[in-house]
């Protein structure tokens, strides 16, 4: 607004305000330029986000964001969805599975809590329960150990 005000008055003739009319819209330019590449940054971390939690975030997580981010983290969870259902057939192709290339199919897990029943593909059902270990194939139960209900165990 001190700018505007300027502005005007340096059409009348003082052109002793230019300067300073220069230098106030420069810094509003850089604050503008730190503004976006802040909110940009919110935005790349709340899509790793996506790729980190799954599709549900924590309560812990969403109680800092605002509803415009929350906004923009369902669009992007559908619009990811709607890609991997296009892509890989008729079942589609879970992107999220793998973060890290696996160096094998199966791996051993330590529960950690209780969680109940897990069925594999083969059809086989297994009682998670505190504690025990288990050798399954690592596709099923990496969202699990992302989840923190399961432990990679490494030998």
């Amino acid at each position: 607004e001190r700018n505007q005000a300027d502005v005007s008055e340096a059409k009348s003739g003082r052109a002793d305000l230019i300067f300073l009319i220069r230098f106030r819209h420069c810094c509003l330019l850089r604050n503008q330029r730190c503004l976006l590449a802040y909110l940009y940054d919110r935005l790349l971390r709340i899509r790793a986000l996506r790729w980190e939690y799954g599709s549900v975030l924590p309560n812990t997580i969403q109680f800092h964001m605002s509803a415009e981010e929350v906004e923009w983290f369902n669009r992007y969870k559908k619009s990811l969805a709607t890609y991997m259902r296009s892509v890989g057939g008729e079942e589609g192709l879970d992107l999220t599975q793998d973060i890290k290339p696996p160096k094998s199919l199966y791996i051993e897990v330590r529960c950690l809590r209780d969680y109940g029943e897990f069925e594999i593909d083969d059809g086989t059902t297994i009682l998670l329960k505190k504690n025990s270990q288990h050798f399954l194939p690592r596709w099923k139960c990496e969202q699990l150990i992302r989840q923190g209900i399961l432990e990679h165990v490494l030998s």
